[in-house]
């Protein structure tokens, strides 16, 4: 016989039995059907529909765009003045990738084809895009590896000793929150307008934050792992080395690449005094566009640095998930190979000590018979 069903409890229904399990009654207020699907808490999307939903956004966007640039002059919601259309921004790109080259004619009118020596002239000239990309690439790797170079060391002291955190921590917090705006006026007074003073001021405006990541993946790691390694007879320098260090990296890691894209932005900031005849930057091309009515090449510019941005955090966030396979889910070639280099390297040390050590040392006879 089966037991009664209690008073006021209604029986468990086939929506709310799992494939094989016990009877679980649905949440309340859970969407029927498909929506249940779609809006369940904590789900995670297949690729496919992350694809169609991302692209379905940009398409809304793009639509809204074309929508309210509609027309010829009085005819639109917002004046070509203002907001150019997809299509006039579109057909400037030519101009921006080559610099605004100037098209030569004959006495007859039609244009002279260039040559792909003068066209790579052109690609490198002062105002081109690729030049000014570069060159902001370049300083942001720059400052932004100066400031991996001084925070992570320093990060590190300050997340195994809290004196030394203590000692550190007021620059912490200044550097965390000081308008980078203000920081820019002041990078012009101690370090001038060349191309050092946009190098310290994106080590100046991330290495605070560099330093301050860095402390909390090293604080975050168990002490479960410290107490062990103490256990079985580490030294200090063994625990920091070869324990805090290697469990906080792919936090640290992960920090630096979400910092990196922030610093993207910054360099806008940094680039709005040009000196001499070098190319300027992206910051630059946007402000000459902006003095210049040129709102093409500014829409053009504010949309080709998220693309770029958004293919380096590929790149890196690829390297991440293959140094540390165990935490993002990589493959883990270059982990391997990292693990490989040290282990070559270990044996060489050995190697050579190990002759060092069974190499007779003049003066002294050999024990050997």
């Amino acid at each position: 016989m089966s037991a009664p069903t209690p008073t006021g409890s209604p029986p468990p229904t086939a929506a709310s039995v799992p494939d094989g399990g016990s009877a679980q009654p649905l949440p309340a207020g859970r969407p029927p059907g498909f929506l249940a699907q779609w809006f369940a808490l904590r789900d995670v999307a297949p690729a496919w529909e992350v694809v169609v939903l991302g692209g379905l956004c940009l398409t809304l966007c793009l639509a809204v765009w074309w929508f309210v640039t509609l027309g010829t002059g009085e005819q639109r919601i917002i004046g070509p003045l203002t907001l150019p259309s997809p299509g006039e921004t579109v057909s400037h790109l030519p101009d921006l990738i080559f610099g605004g080259e100037s098209v030569e004619y004959t006495e007859e009118g039609d244009p002279i084809p260039r040559t792909w020596a003068q066209r790579w002239t052109d690609v490198w000239s002062e105002e081109a895009l690729p030049r000014n990309l570069f060159v902001s690439l370049r300083r942001l790797l720059l400052g932004f590896g100066l400031a991996a170079v001084v925070g992570i060391p320093l990060g590190v002291l300050c997340g195994c000793y809290s004196r030394i955190h203590a000692f550190f921590l007021p620059l912490s917090i200044f550097g965390r929150n000081i308008p980078l705006a203000a920081l820019v006026g002041l990078t012009f007074a101690l370090f001038g307008i060349a191309e050092f003073q946009k190098v310290m001021f994106i080590f100046l405006a991330c290495v605070a934050f560099v330093l301050s990541d860095t402390a909390q993946a090293v604080r975050a790691v168990g002490s479960q792992y410290v107490d062990t390694a103490f256990t079985l007879g580490a030294r200090w320098w063994q625990v920091i080395f070869k324990v805090l260090i290697p469990l906080a990296l792919p936090s640290v890691f992960n920090s630096l690449r979400l910092l990196f894209g922030l610093a993207f932005g910054y360099i806008m900031l940094a680039e709005t005094i040009k000196f001499g005849n070098e190319a300027g930057g992206l910051g630059s091309i946007i402000n000459v566009a902006m003095k210049r009515n040129n709102r093409e090449n500014v829409l053009l510019v504010l949309l080709i640095i998220p693309v770029v941005a958004l293919a380096i955090d590929r790149a890196l966030y690829w390297v991440q998930r293959e140094l540390f396979p165990h935490e993002f889910g990589g493959r883990g070639l270059l982990n391997r190979c990292v693990r490989a280099t040290l282990h070559a390297a270990e044996d060489l040390k050995h190697l050579l000590f190990h002759r060092a050590a069974a190499s007779p040392v003049p003066g002294i006879p050999s024990t050997k018979q």
